[in-house]
């Protein structure tokens, strides 16, 4: 029987999800000075865990100050002060959520204007066409920096558990670290960490072993995996199944299933390969295949903003029903849902040419709603594309020029 999506979910470290929805990861760029939580992502997750989702999981945190991938992100390192991280795990966790912070390290896709380390498997920038110089240019990480890489999401790991969190989830999707690793385009490496699958998977099985060392069994871990990077020659379905295979024998709580990168991005509905993507539920197919050898709960996300699309889900076999874009609009989409309520949710993005600046343009519209429910106001479906964008890059210059007193020191 199709469990609802209201009913309990016990994970494999024995903790307990209050229902099957997730509030699954955005870019919030919105950390305060010191790259640290504050008042509007207190704000903002307050607003999320009176909504309603069983499981809140954060953006972006990343585990080394010199490798951000964007420049409001925030930083969570061995010596990062504790105190805004324990209030905003004790925001997120007020009405009974568990509160998950996504560890990630951006690799290659970093932009040139605060490229300060841009590691990647091999040194082979991102192909963005005309935009493409708009990144760094990466050099090949060395062996003693993978070991220091590793080293980092462990320390990240405990120190997110000191501060109250209740998991953590490696991001190894949307073409970051992990996922150049995972992908044969990107990694044209012929050591150990290269070539065939067992070889490119194998510093993202090593950092869920030393985060496992580091934190107590009851921690949540979760990891965010590509079903395909939706790019001709590069990582597929078929990898992606062997990958949880291997995932199977290491205490992992929670698999999330998206899709595509930069070059391709799936996960805004958008592929390179010219492959038809769903409407909602973007990877409900490929998660379904997933479950079915998974050990673990499986998460889907990807453009899911209705009642019905979320029950399809549960019905495919998939534990838990991962909400992104439309939580930014509606915070509390949950309660609406258990209440009766089905409200229409639509962002009017771009459909633009030019495809790199449309993505952008949408992220922008995304976060300016997270900007507007950090200050308290209510989010709006109907605002312009292009202004979102003009007004998303005077911010960030002014967040870069922050970020970058913040590491003169």
């Amino acid at each position: 029987m199709t469990p609802g999506i209201f009913e309990r979910l016990t994970l494999p470290n024995g903790s307990v999800l209050p229902n099957r929805i997730a509030k699954a990861a955005m870019e919030e760029d919105m950390a305060e000075r010191g790259q640290v939580p504050g008042k509007a992502l207190f704000e903002l997750y307050r607003r999320w865990a009176a909504g309603g989702a069983g499981l809140l999981i954060s953006g972006n945190v990343m585990i080394d100050r010199q490798a951000v991938v964007a420049p409001g992100a925030v930083v969570l390192e061995r010596d990062t002060p504790l105190a805004p991280f324990e209030r905003w795990a004790e925001t997120g966790k007020q009405n009974g959520a568990q509160f998950w912070l996504q560890l990630n390290h951006p690799g290659r896709a970093v932009q040139a204007d605060i490229g300060r380390r841009v590691l990647a498997p091999s040194a082979i920038p991102l192909n963005m066409g005309k935009h493409s110089k708009t990144f760094a240019q990466p050099r090949a990480i060395t062996e003693a920096e993978i070991g220091e890489v590793i080293g980092r999401f462990a320390d990240a790991a405990k120190r997110a558990e000191q501060a109250g969190f209740d998991g953590i989830e490696l991001h190894a999707a949307h073409g970051y670290l992990f996922s150049q690793f995972l992908s044969p385009l990107a990694n044209r490496r012929t050591d150990s960490w290269g070539g065939p699958l067992e070889n490119r998977a194998r510093l993202l099985l090593d950092v869920v072993r030393a985060v496992r060392a580091a934190v107590k069994p009851a921690f949540g871990l979760g990891v965010k995996l590509n079903s395909a990077d939706f790019q001709r020659g590069g990582f597929d379905a078929a990898d992606a199944q062997q990958v949880v295979r291997w995932l199977n024998a290491l205490a992992v709580d929670l698999v999330e299933i998206s899709g595509g990168t930069y070059e391709s991005p799936a996960m805004q509905g958008r592929t390179a390969d010219q492959r038809t993507l769903a409407r909602e539920a973007y990877f409900l197919e490929f998660a379904r295949d997933i479950a079915a050898v998974a050990g673990m709960p499986v998460m889907t996300t990807g453009g899911i903003r209705r009642r019905e699309v979320a029950d399809s889900v549960l019905a495919a076999g998939v534990s838990v029903v991962g909400v992104a874009t439309a939580l930014a609009l509606v915070p509390d989409l949950p309660v609406r849902w258990r209440n009766g309520d089905s409200p229409v949710i639509h962002l009017h993005g771009p459909n633009w040419k030019d495809k790199l600046m449309a993505s952008a343009a949408t992220l922008a519209q995304v976060r300016r709603q997270l900007d507007r429910m950090g200050r308290g106001r209510n989010a709006i479906m109907d605002g312009s594309p292009l202004w979102a964008l003009l007004s998303d890059r005077v911010r960030r210059w002014r967040l870069i020029l922050r970020y970058q007193r913040w590491l003169r020191p």
